[in-house]
């Protein structure tokens, strides 16, 4: 499959580098020239805007061609498909834009590089919960008796261990119960046992602290 817009976002290169290859075609020196300087101040440190050809004139067979080659994308501005070229991008599966105003040729390309940049993880606390008694159990470990005190505390989470303000533990859980059923979840002002995963030297008083790792969009 080649490359479309629509698929940059969806599309990992190897390694940290990536590249996006353009075909321009404009009715006019003047706006292929515009759309060439701003194609290429779009390129980031971690993505390079390439225009591997331009022209003035129709969108032809060699154009598809050459995007074929060089997985790339065609973009026209004021111009169309001539001869069979539309017929051969939809056997290749080039993607071939066309535009009549510079800004929403510009916008298209900017918004798809934001989903094709490499997201930012950051960290989300999801809730809070203090221990207020443990029960040590033979062959099992260490149960703790929590009340939920923000947010919510889900299975899956990866937790924190907190005493006097220092982090002791990060790790996950290996239970949530309420009660003596398995929960996916415990919200504030509930009360609930967990078992810290590999961890047993929990006491009164420390706080389990829930949190995710959760990709966020990088801008240009």
């Amino acid at each position: 499959r080649h490359i479309t817009l629509d698929e940059i976002g969806r599309r990992i290169a190897l390694g940290e580098f990536k590249e996006l290859n353009i075909i321009l075609k404009g009715d006019v020196d003047g706006s292929v020239e515009a759309l060439t300087d701003s194609f290429q101040k779009l390129s980031t440190d971690e993505i390079q805007v390439n225009i591997i050809h331009k022209g003035v004139g129709a969108i032809t067979e060699s154009d598809v061609l050459l995007a074929s080659a060089s997985d790339a994308i065609v973009i026209g501005f004021n111009v169309r498909p001539m001869g069979n070229a539309r017929d051969i991008a939809d056997k290749e599966e080039i993607d071939i834009r066309m535009y009549s105003i510079i800004y929403d040729a510009i916008n298209d390309l900017k918004d798809a590089m934001e989903g094709m940049l490499s997201p930012v993880m950051k960290e989300e606390i999801s809730g809070t919960a203090e221990i207020r008694e443990t029960f040590k159990i033979s062959k099992i470990g260490t149960i703790a008796g929590c009340m939920v005190t923000t947010g919510k505390i889900f299975r899956n989470s990866s937790i924190r261990l907190i005493r006097d303000g220092v982090v002791i533990f990060t790790g996950e859980l290996s239970s949530l119960k309420r009660f003596k059923d398995d929960v996916k979840e415990v919200a504030k002002g509930y009360d609930c046992g967990l078992q810290v995963k590999n961890y047993n030297e929990i006491k009164e008083g420390d706080i389990v602290e829930a949190f995710r790792e959760v990709a966020v969009k990088k801008k240009l």
